[in-house]
């Protein structure tokens, strides 16, 4: 076994990664961008090195750079984790070229991989199903629009390298072919340095199964069981989980050969992932292997009892793999896990990403039945260079319907303050009947997206009451711990609730909504209050607020709710929904402003990757101006209103920060 061994990836994953070698104990040298100094991957290893600018491009895509690192450390051998280069032919040779061990398939086996067309062809010769379509070399458009026609409607345009659901679109007809397939070869240039793309057909209400893979060096090559990736949102996964609620014993054991095939075909050593796109009849198609460790692993690790790192690194060194894996396909899966990704991000906003420092994040305690994964703590800064993922919560139990209300429970316990997050998505995600039901297929959140996202259908009233009994609460608790000091601390002069000689106490509690100011009146004191907004009037009795959770008596009816108060934020979760307020200055002067619609301004930090439209040109509503890239996503600007173009003011190529200022219009008159 290795003794060191240096991580080439940072985040979640390199700590991950850590957390293996250090219970086999192994040293770990970690590797890092200006951005990621002081970065948890690089406070948990043994050793770190500096490996350039905060861009991936200029550190953590640095093959020599990263190769120095491993020579000057004494590392035996690199773990590429997921990302960067983990599916890179050519850092999988020069690792190798180093006398160095690559903890992943060889470059052929990528090479082989790495261009989905090429994948296709070898599947295909192997006996494994594939999805029909055009995989040749020419990139002419005037052939691909005719192969299109020949395909036929709807098809898939894909990137025919890379992968991780970039460069991929799904065209309904012919008059939109030309437009996605620019746009496609701009993304799969843009994220994989080549725009060359491959058709397929489309097939309806899809389902994405996948099968991990092992090989090793002595002609063994097994399944792990599968995981279905089938909640997603334009292409990335959402909620991954196993075993499958579709496959019955037949179905999981002819993908499971066809998977073992896919492995044999390449000779395949160490991990990977066999992923199939499968019909409402159960007819199943190659899509693609991922040379690498998924994302969605610890699903897999948690109901087979594996540590699928440990795994890689003894096949890496030449150990066979274990004989209790051996001849018993499919293994046996005990129990249910399920796995969300936790995103700084805000769903309301087209799941714009987000950046900033996690002033909070609270995350459930790791048990028997819950796992936490992440690269960040409270205080750490999401950047824009980088994925924002937060944490990855893995929720397990004896069947499937118990492992989602141990994630549902999860989820309620998570606070992120900061940039915005997409745990309330997450919950209503879960809560879903066609997740309840395992009836979900890839397009369904593209489709039905207004489901998921917004107020929902619960008690925004009750949970407005229940944020305003909470702040009374916490107002007189933190005034009774001050009055402590006093001669008198029950003193009418020290009491919070508005009292005054001759007339009843009165306070107004104002709270932001989604910007929107809401005062309502309060009179009474200690759990129980007269409650009026508008012309509205709510008794509140026995109240009692605790660390997080508050009990009240609403009008003769007692409920139970999660309280989170951070500052002059107040969540309040009700067991279903969770909604936050901003505790705002119980008098204000709310000063009236109409949208600027003269200019577009940059939503976050980005590259311009394209200007489409120019000074002087006459625009409508909703045209299209300029296109940018930010977290490994593209943004489409449009125009705010109708009318004339004054300037441009960026470049296609051009770094910007947030709200800069990209193109103004002329002035309504």
């Amino acid at each position: 076994m290795f003794k060191t061994i240096l991580i080439a990836n940072r985040g979640e994953i390199a700590c991950r990664i850590m957390r293996t070698c250090r219970r086999l104990g192994i040293r770990t040298v970690a590797v890092y961008s200006e951005a990621d100094a002081t970065a948890q991957h690089v406070r948990q290893a043994d050793m770190a090195f500096a490996i350039g600018g905060p861009a991936p491009a200029d550190s953590y895509l640095r093959q020599q750079a990263i190769l120095d690192a491993a020579r000057q450390s004494g590392a035996e051998a690199i773990h590429p984790g997921y990302g960067f280069l983990s599916e890179n032919a050519d850092f999988a040779d020069a690792v190798s070229a180093a006398g160095l061990t690559f903890i992943g398939p060889g470059g052929d086996s990528m090479r082989r991989m790495g261009s989905k067309a090429g994948a296709k062809d070898l599947m295909a010769s192997h006996g494994v199903p594939v999805v029909p379509g055009y995989t040749g070399e020419s990139q002419d458009p005037s052939l691909l629009a005719r192969e299109a026609e020949r395909i036929g409607f709807p098809l898939m345009i894909k990137a025919a390298h890379g992968g991780g659901g970039k460069g991929m679109r799904i065209v309904h007809q012919a008059d939109e072919f030309a437009a996605n397939l620019e746009s496609c070869q701009r993304e799969a240039k843009n994220a994989f340095g080549r725009d060359r793309v491959l058709l397929e057909r489309y097939v309806r209400k899809p389902r994405h199964i996948e099968f991990q893979i092992f090989g090793d060096r002595h002609g063994n090559a097994i399944h792990l069981n599968e995981r279905e990736c089938s909640a997603q949102r334009r292409y990335q996964k959402v909620i991954e989980e196993t075993p499958s609620p579709f496959l019955d014993h037949d179905l999981r054991k002819r993908m499971g050969e066809a998977a073992v095939a896919a492995a044999r075909a390449l000779d395949y050593v160490n991990a990977g992932t066999v992923e199939f796109i499968v019909g409402e009849s159960g007819d199943f198609y190659f899509m693609e292997i991922n040379t690498r460790l998924q994302v969605e692993h610890p699903v897999t690790e948690m109901v087979l009892g594996l540590d699928l790192v440990e795994l890689q690194l003894r096949v890496a060194a030449g150990e066979a793999l274990p004989d209790t894996l051996l001849g018993q396909q499919p293994l046996a899966a005990h129990g249910h896990a399920v796995e969300v990704r936790l995103y700084a991000e805000d769903p309301d906003q087209g799941f714009l990403p987000g950046s900033g420092r996690l002033q909070t994040l609270t995350l459930p305690a790791p048990s028997r039945n819950l796992r936490i994964d992440s690269g960040v703590i409270e205080g750490d800064l999401v950047t824009v260079f980088y994925d924002p993922m937060i944490a990855k919560l893995i929720a397990w139990d004896s069947d499937r319907n118990l492992a989602l209300e141990r994630m549902r429970e999860a989820l309620a316990n998570v606070q992120v303050r900061g940039p915005k997050s997409n745990v309330a998505f997450l919950e209503r995600l879960l809560r879903h009947p066609v997740v309840v039901a395992g009836s979900i297929d890839t397009g369904y959140l593209d489709r039905h997206l207004d489901e998921f996202i917004g107020a929902g259908e619960s008690d925004v009233d009750a949970l407005l009451i229940a944020a305003c009994v909470a702040c009374l609460l916490h107002e007189e608790a933190g005034a009774s711990e001050s009055a402590q000091g006093h001669v008198d601390p029950h003193s009418p002069w020290n009491r919070t609730d508005g009292w005054r000689l001759g007339h009843p106490g009165k306070r107004i509690v104002a709270l932001l909504d989604a910007g929107q100011r809401i005062e309502i009146a309060a009179h009474g004191s200690a759990g129980a209050y007269l409650l009026s907004r508008d012309e509205h009037r709510t008794r509140i009795e026995n109240a009692i607020l605790t660390k997080d959770c508050l009990s009240l008596c609403r009008d003769g009816v007692v409920a139970r709710y999660k309280a989170f108060i951070d500052g002059d934020r107040i969540t309040i979760h009700d067991g279903t929904l969770r909604r936050s307020f901003e505790k705002a200055p119980a008098f204000a002067f709310v000063e009236s402003s109409a949208s600027n619609s003269d200019r577009v301004l940059a939503p976050m930090p980005g590259r311009v990757v394209l200007v489409k439209a120019c000074a002087g040109d006459e625009i409508a509503e909703g045209d299209e101006l300029l296109i940018m890239e930010a977290m490994k996503m593209e943004l489409t600007l449009r125009s705010p209103r109708a009318g004339r173009i004054d300037a441009i003011q960026a470049s296609a190529g051009d770094f910007v920060e947030a709200d800069a200022v990209l193109v103004r219009l002329e002035a309504l008159s």
